[in-house]
């Protein structure tokens, strides 16, 4: 929970990434709150006190999952949210001559984005998205210790370039500093 809000205050792609993560433990656990609280909670270091708090977190994440039908796979609408949002600002950054080197960014990463949309046959979801489940799933390839090719991650290092960047215009954007045309 307080990991959560500091990413997201922090930097919303880290916060995208460990939600997802979240939303999998979730869903490890059998969507039960008691598996979390043996398996997962009971591992925090943590006071009892905090653990309170956090329980409610993921009792109330559970009952989201449940209620918006991502139990076994998808993601919660808080997390979609947070995708549209980084859509919209990518493409005032896009459509304004002021931000030359985010453009680069997203041409570089373009023809990946376009390959991965092409093998996941999921050309209606939105390019962020691609890219956050491109990193996602090297991530998971990693913690597996299972081997990442060299053009993946090729592909992984210019979209995560891509994705940090707009990480920190979002940034700039929340606090006022931002100023889009």
């Amino acid at each position: 929970m307080k990991i959560a809000q500091q990413l997201k205050d922090k930097n919303i792609a880290e916060y995208l990434i460990y939600m997802w993560q979240v939303e999998d433990m979730i869903r490890a656990n059998g969507c039960d709150i008691d598996q979390m609280e043996r398996n997962v909670l009971a591992a925090y270091p943590c006071s009892e006190e905090e653990k309170g708090p956090l329980k409610q977190w993921y009792s109330d994440l559970i009952n989201m999952m449940r209620e918006e039908g991502v139990s076994e796979k998808g993601h919660l609408r808080i997390n979609h949210n947070v995708i549209i949002n980084l859509t919209d600002l990518h493409s005032q950054l896009l459509s304004s001559s002021q931000f030359p080197f985010y453009s680069s960014a997203y041409f570089k990463a373009l023809p990946y984005i376009v390959e991965l949309r092409a093998k996941n046959n999921k050309k209606e979801e939105p390019e962020l998205e691609t890219c956050f489940e491109a990193l996602y799933g090297v991530m998971l390839l990693r913690l597996q210790k299972k081997a990442v090719s060299e053009g993946t991650e090729k592909a992984v290092k210019t979209i995560a370039s891509l994705l940090s960047m707009l990480a920190n215009y979002y940034d700039k954007n929340k606090k006022g500093e931002l100023k889009l045309e």
